[in-house]
């Protein structure tokens, strides 16, 4: 160890070496000016004397929170300006109160603002904000409104609004909640939940126009179907001022392809403002959001096809029937009377139903079954599945007569497969398809043939029907 190296000249030499870097160290930028900075001028009040109240929602409601906000500042002496921020160090959660801390390490400054395309019906899409800052001018009272999607820990959207009078703030926030369930995007579409990150993304569907002409039953079901739906709609003011309960429940019934899916279809289509909520497949996982979302977009339907899958009779043998089914019955019974909600179940197999969802009142109100249809019911189905074609049969009492025990759905298959056999007699014609006697017989020789039993249970052909086909 060197002797002559003592503390002092230790010192001294640090000292050299930090003159040096110093000499060396570019001079530093200053920094971009905080947001804090801009608020506080904004707002002309210092951070310590504001308020701040937080309200979390669901990720779904982005949409609406951005036309509720389009629709406040239609108001009168109403301005905003949009203003984006950047951090330097994000991180979950952050929010207004991160702003107005003014930290060395993290610095919140002027950035984009940033948006995200949503999807509505029909394929329109929406921009919405999913991250910044309205500096809000409500008649001379300033506030400022963040909007901020949090993707961890606290899943949703993230609105705060910062101001100096905690009423004031509240006020805002009511009235934002209100024009929000006024502009509702789902009220009155067809939607669905799942998909997302939360798995209760709503999705929108586009349900085919079904005529009245298309529904092909006897005339007392089709009259109890619109009665229990279209006329409870019609009436429904003078009910509930009777103290008449709205929600209700109708299961339809009967044998696969004889209109209950159809039926359901054309009902949503004349229930115009309702919102219909489909609840099949993977869906009925989610029975009870589903139905939470029916209480807040009522008047509402919500249609779950095939209901034994999760409403089994609990006392047959190898019954699964479990959480989904108690899920349903608790939603079904938990609903205000008050609550325009129509649930449609439907099923194929009502044999196989728990007794605690049919035979209870309140739950079920009317059960509809759906017959096979006859004769006439055949003879008006070859008509309808005829149009577009050039029939040219001369004998349709027979096909009527020979259809006996079959569905709608078998008549539509069977005017399809007929349309096919006469397109190929004649390839690359330009004409109508023509179709004869001929083509209709052997249309359904080849489904009986070809599709056997499996084919014919599927398309609701009843047992022992076309054994002479």
């Amino acid at each position: 160890m060197n002797s002559d190296f003592s503390p002092e000249a230790f010192g001294l030499a640090w000292q050299r070496f930090m003159e040096i870097v110093s000499a060396a160290t570019p001079p530093a930028v200053p920094p971009e000016p905080a947001l804090l900075d801009r608020l506080i001028g904004f707002l002309q009040a210092e951070p310590t004397s504001l308020i701040i109240i937080r309200e979390m929602m669901l990720e779904r409601d982005l949409p609406n929170l951005q036309v509720a906000m389009e629709h406040y500042l239609q108001g009168p002496e109403r301005s905003a300006e949009l203003v984006g921020y950047k951090v330097e160090h994000d991180q979950p959660g952050l929010g207004l109160s991160t702003i107005l801390v003014r930290r060395t390490w993290q610095v919140v400054t002027e950035g984009p603002v940033q948006y995200r395309a949503v999807e509505l019906a029909g394929g329109e899409r929406l921009q919405c904000m999913d991250r910044g800052l309205f500096l809000l001018n409500d008649g001379g009272y300033r506030l400022v409104i963040g909007v901020k999607i949090n993707e961890y820990f606290e899943q949703g959207v993230q609105v705060e609004v910062l101001c100096l009078d905690r009423e004031r703030g509240e006020a805002f926030m009511v009235e934002l909640r209100r024009l929000m369930r006024a502009h509702d995007v789902y009220r009155g579409q067809v939607i669905s939940l799942g998909g997302g990150r939360t798995g209760e993304e709503i999705r929108f569907h586009a349900l085919p126009q079904v005529a009245r002409d298309e529904i092909i039953l006897p005339a007392h079901v089709l009259a109890t179907l619109e009665r229990s739906t279209l006329g409870f709609d019609a009436q429904a003011g003078r009910l509930r001022s009777a103290g008449r309960h709205l929600k209700r429940g109708l299961l339809f019934h009967g044998p696969p392809g004889t209109g209950k899916t159809l039926s359901i279809m054309y009902l949503a289509s004349q229930q115009h403002g309702r919102t219909v909520i489909l609840l099949t497949g993977r869906q009925q996982g989610l029975i009870v959001q589903s139905c939470r979302l029916a209480r807040l977009l009522a008047p509402s339907l919500v249609v779950l096809e095939d209901v034994d899958l999760v409403a089994q009779d609990r006392n047959l043998p190898e019954s699964h029937a479990g959480a989904l089914l108690f899920d349903l019955l608790n939603e079904m019974d938990g609903l205000a009377d008050d609550v325009d909600v129509l649930f449609i179940l439907s099923s194929n197999r009502p044999d196989l139903l728990e007794p605690a969802l049919v035979a209870r009142p309140g739950r079920i109100d009317q059960a509809i079954e759906f017959p096979l249809p006859d004769a006439e019911g055949r003879r008006r189905l070859l008509t309808l599945y005829g149009r577009g074609l050039n029939v040219r049969a001369e004998d349709l009492e027979d096909m009527v007569q020979r259809t006996t025990g079959t569905s709608p759905a078998f008549i539509r298959e069977l005017l399809r497969k007929a349309a096919l056999l006469a397109a190929e007699e004649t390839p690359g014609s330009s004409e109508t398809v023509a179709l004869s006697d001929a083509h209709l017989r052997g249309a359904l020789r080849a489904i009986v043939e070809e599709g056997g039993e499996l084919t014919k249970r599927l398309l609701g052909v009843a047992p022992g029907a076309l054994e002479d086909g």
